[in-house]
């Protein structure tokens, strides 16, 4: 027999032993479902732990002694978790649709394909499904490494009762994407005003007459596109494939890093890993050194601070409020430290969620 035979015979036989252990974890899965339900006085427990998945994924990585990279390496076993998750409960999803999006592809990341999806229209929507109940999360896109902060989003968490329970990041290729084949073909572009400005260099040298219209999201320009003749449409590939249109020009982003970070919004309190990040919103009196006494506590107990924006309050002209992210948990003893010092310096501490850093 040929070493070809003997190989292939190999991975049949492991191909067998995959699936047989595959079985069996979502055999588990079950039973965690039924001891779930028996321990709960809710009929409706939480059978999506953020911080359990986050655990798995990091052994995951840890364990990883090639030649799959631990990219590929978390995916397989995320759609492992998610169809046994599925087998407990599905999960509906919310995102700013239609299909086609950044958003939907953040959820097929953190998700897997085992969720029910909810393309909405609007980011005012998704929060507003979660927090009725329709939908059991929502992602949102809250910033990007180029173009900052999500307005949308950012005022939304002013107001929400819900929770940022997890967040995802993703890289970001932007494509050029028409019926016609040519640049000389387009009369007009559709896409979403954070991806305009993600390409504005590429636009700028290669299409700078053509006019530019701002649409709720990438995918309702790339429909757009699909339907009228000599439109085109800034969106990623799989809106391509989605609404059947040619790819004129790829990765016409400006930042070949370009990356954009969602958050996931839940109604549970997320338990500690040890490797988390904690979302604030603060604001503070109009005065001298507010910003200053804002601040110190974090930088006192060696906390650090992973981003800071400022946004209008909305509750009067020129008062603000500050969304912060820090590392660590809400019930860690510096960060618990810190918040006990900000109370005489602050007119407003929201805790927005506490959850697992990103695992990519």
């Amino acid at each position: 027999m040929s070493d070809l035979y003997n190989i292939r015979n190999q991975i049949d036989q492991l191909d067998i032993e995959i699936q047989a252990t595959i079985t069996k974890r979502a055999q588990l899965a079950e039973q965690v479902a039924k001891a779930k339900y028996a321990e709960s006085d809710d009929q409706q427990p939480n059978f999506y732990r953020p911080e359990r998945e986050a655990e798995i994924l990091r052994k995951v990585i840890a364990r990883n002694q090639g030649p799959l990279p631990d990219e590929v390496l978390t995916r397989i076993f995320r759609e492992i978790m998610s169809a046994c998750l599925s087998l407990q409960k599905p999960l509906k999803i919310a995102f700013l649709g239609p299909i086609g999006t950044y958003s939907e592809a953040a959820v097929r990341k953190h998700f897997g394909h085992s969720v029910q999806t909810i393309p909405l229209q609007t980011i005012d929507e998704v929060f507003r499904e979660v927090e009725v109940g329709t939908a059991n999360y929502g992602v949102v896109p809250v910033e990007n490494s180029t173009e900052g902060g999500v307005n949308q989003t950012l005022d939304c968490l002013i107001k929400t009762p819900l929770k940022i329970c997890g967040e995802i990041a993703l890289p970001i290729h932007h494509y050029l994407l028409a019926k016609v084949t040519t640049l000389a073909q387009i009369k007009r572009i559709y896409s979403h005003q954070q991806s305009f400005a993600q390409c504005r260099g590429w636009l700028d040298n290669q299409l700078p007459t053509i006019e530019r219209i701002a649409v709720n999201s990438n995918a309702e320009a790339a429909q757009r596109a699909a339907n009228e003749s000599g439109s085109a449409a800034i969106a990623g590939k799989m809106a391509a494939e989605i609404y059947q249109l040619e790819i004129v020009a790829s990765r016409i982003e400006d930042d070949i890093n370009n990356c954009t970070r969602f958050a996931v919004l839940g109604q549970q309190i997320v338990s500690p890993t040890g490797n988390d990040k904690t979302s604030l919103l603060l604001s503070s009196p109009n005065k001298a050194g507010a910003l200053y006494h804002l601040l110190e506590p974090f930088a006192f107990n060696n906390i650090n601070m992973t981003r800071i924006e400022s946004r209008p309050s909305r509750q009067s002209n020129w008062k603000y409020v500050f969304f912060i992210d820090i590392e660590g948990h809400i019930t860690d003893e510096p960060i618990a430290k810190s918040l006990q010092s900000l109370e005489s310096h602050t007119s407003l501490i929201k805790h927005l969620g506490s959850y697992p850093r990103a695992i990519n």
